[in-house]
């Protein structure tokens, strides 16, 4: 299993100052070296972290795989037309939302989400969407021409020691659901140290990211160790 790292809290920490440092690149190039099989980063329209110089920036230098999180607009197409980055995954996204809190209503938003793909296809940019647990939401996205979704496991994470099996088999039958409808299965929000190693096992899910829990960690043990250990529980 794949290991994509989300580097969009080290921006956080940059923008709480409005100041040069920490550079979200060098974070890229330590968690590549530490093992990390891509970079994720989200380019939200409010810019509270990521910011476009970090995309092209991390365009240039990312050895791997990267994967720009952002919503189904005008203006975000246009970036990621400009950009080409390896992936866009398309997100659902709340004005004053602390963080992502739920899949991609793809019915609500299938009109906007089908030209985003199309446009994404044109520009030879691999598109996924970002869906709950929900085989009404796995059926849409596969019918959008998506060519992978990534499995919200926030409710997975976050759910009592006496409901997560429940949950994790709600994942496990979304994978199987979209591998079967061609798509390639990707997982994240909310994944820890703690919590990860059942989702990893799943064999029908290719690559998960996960961001907050390594870069907390980071802070105190160094980035490169951060990822190692995850880079070893996934795997």
């Amino acid at each position: 299993m794949r290991l994509a790292v989300n580097i969009d809290h080290v921006a956080t920490v940059r923008q709480a100052r409005l100041a040069r440092e920490p550079e979200p690149v060098t974070a890229a190039v330590l968690a590549e070296l530490a093992g990390a099989d891509g970079i994720t980063v989200h380019l939200r329209g409010d810019r509270r972290h990521m910011q476009d110089r970090d995309l092209r920036l991390l365009r240039d230098v990312v050895s791997t795989r990267l994967n720009v999180e952002m919503a189904a607009t005008d203006e975000m197409m246009a970036i990621a037309r400009a950009l080409k980055p390896d992936q866009v995954t398309l997100v659902p996204e709340e004005p004053g939302e602390v963080t992502t809190t739920g899949g991609l209503d793809v019915a609500a938003n299938a009109t906007a989400v089908k030209r985003a793909v199309l446009q994404l296809h044109d520009a030879g940019i691999a598109a996924s969407l970002f869906v709950d647990a929900d085989a009404d939401q796995v059926e849409l996205a596969a019918a959008t021409g998506a060519t992978a979704i990534e499995i919200n496991t926030g409710p997975y994470a976050g759910a009592p020691t006496t409901r997560r099996g429940e949950e994790l088999a709600k994942v496990q039958q979304a994978a199987r659901q979209a591998g079967a409808a061609g798509l390639e299965v990707l997982g994240g929000h909310g994944l820890t140290y703690v919590n990860v190693r059942p989702i990893a096992a799943l064999s029908e899910i290719a690559e998960l990211n996960i961001g907050h829990s390594i870069i907390s960690r980071a802070v105190l043990v160094g980035l490169e160790r951060a990822v190692r250990e995850m880079v070893a529980l996934v795997g």
